[in-house]
């Protein structure tokens, strides 16, 4: 079986973030992760081309579906296996398009994200999608379980139920048969629940998290407040050695008498974008200079005396909403009675 295996700029081996607005570039047979796809593979398959194209480029640049497309026709594989793309945001849109684009002129696709990927909420019902889980340490059985659902579809035959080929759930209802009458499978199901025993719905539903806002402040002028970002902004140097990605705290620098943000104090250090527009010039990620000004003019009462930082990049949400508790009891504490959250 042919397969075409797409990666980006990092997984292509080419370089990280200053590499994301590289062109789209085929090479012949696997690249970086592909060889272990096609060590998984063996004599069932065989990866025929690699396409590589920067996070940034493919997301920007209308043309460069265009060009995965044309790509895709010439080496006219059987199946496409796009990442994994684990929890990074542009990649997973990326190898989402990826696959929709194949899926589209007649190439059976899977990729493989972290389900709160913005690549699984954009492609999710026209796309298989193996989930993972943050990083990639699972690297082997992910591709493990994306080869074998790739030889499947590449050989036409029909997957069966998400739960049961291990790819995320795309909304599709089909008619099937089950063991026994509707009535006994919802009363099996009663009494397991009742007992304290698990069950799985036929009918699943994942309640989305409700979070009601804030009342709006009744007097700006009158109001402290804070500036947080999740764009990695550290001191020069980095003395308090905050990490690029996967935070497990945040961190608090004085701002007191600062007008604004300089390049010779401050630097950007984060995993997920490119840092050096934002180190050039830190107020694009966090606009003290702006604040300072509001604050002269008397629009709000005062800038916190404190900022807060963290690289917001591959933070599973248990953490993040943890670190967000700690903060928001931080805050309270300072009477602050706003902040404004930039990201990157």
């Amino acid at each position: 079986m042919r397969v075409v295996h797409y990666v980006n700029q990092f997984f292509g081996g080419i370089g990280g973030e200053e590499k994301a607005n590289i062109p789209v570039e085929v090479r012949e047979g696997p690249v970086g992760p592909g060889r272990l796809l096609q060590q998984l593979l063996g004599d069932q398959g065989s990866v025929v081309a690699t396409i590589i194209c920067g996070d940034n480029h493919i997301n920007e640049e209308p043309e460069a579906l265009k060009a995965v497309v044309q790509a895709l026709r010439e080496a006219r594989p059987d199946v496409v296996i796009a990442g994994p793309a684990f929890d990074a945001g542009r990649y997973g849109l990326a190898c989402g398009a990826v696959c929709q684009a194949a899926e589209e002129i007649g190439i059976p696709a899977v990729t493989a994200m972290e389900p709160e990927n913005p690549g699984v909420i954009s492609y999710r019902r026209s796309v298989v999608m193996v989930p993972t889980d943050a990083g990639p340490a699972e690297m082997q059985s992910i591709l493990s379980q994306m080869q074998r659902i790739a030889l499947k579809l590449g050989a036409g035959e029909e997957l069966g139920p998400a739960e049961e080929e291990g790819y995320l759930p795309r909304g599709i209802r089909k008619l099937a048969t089950r063991q026994g009458p509707g009535y006994k499978r919802a009363l099996a199901m009663l009494v397991k629940k009742l007992n304290g025993q698990p069950f799985v719905s036929e009918v699943p539903f994942q309640s989305p998290e409700n979070v009601s806002p804030a009342a709006a402040l009744p007097d700006l002028s009158r109001a402290t407040i804070a500036l947080v970002s999740t764009g990695g902004l550290i001191p020069k140097g980095n003395p308090d050695r905050m990490v690029a990605g996967n935070a497990d705290r945040y961190h608090a620098y004085s701002i007191e008498g600062l007008a604004s943000l300089t390049s010779d104090r401050w630097e950007a250090f984060h995993s997920g974008y490119y840092n050096q527009i934002a180190s050039d010039n830190p107020n694009y990620i966090l606009p003290l200079s702006h604040l300072r000004h509001l604050e002269s003019e008397g629009i709000i009462g005062q800038v916190c005396s404190h900022l807060f930082t963290m690289a917001g990049v591959s933070t599973p949400v248990a953490n993040s909403k943890g670190l967000g508790v700690k903060l928001a009891q931080e805050l309270k504490e300072k009477s602050v009675d706003a902040c404004i959250l930039v990201a990157t």
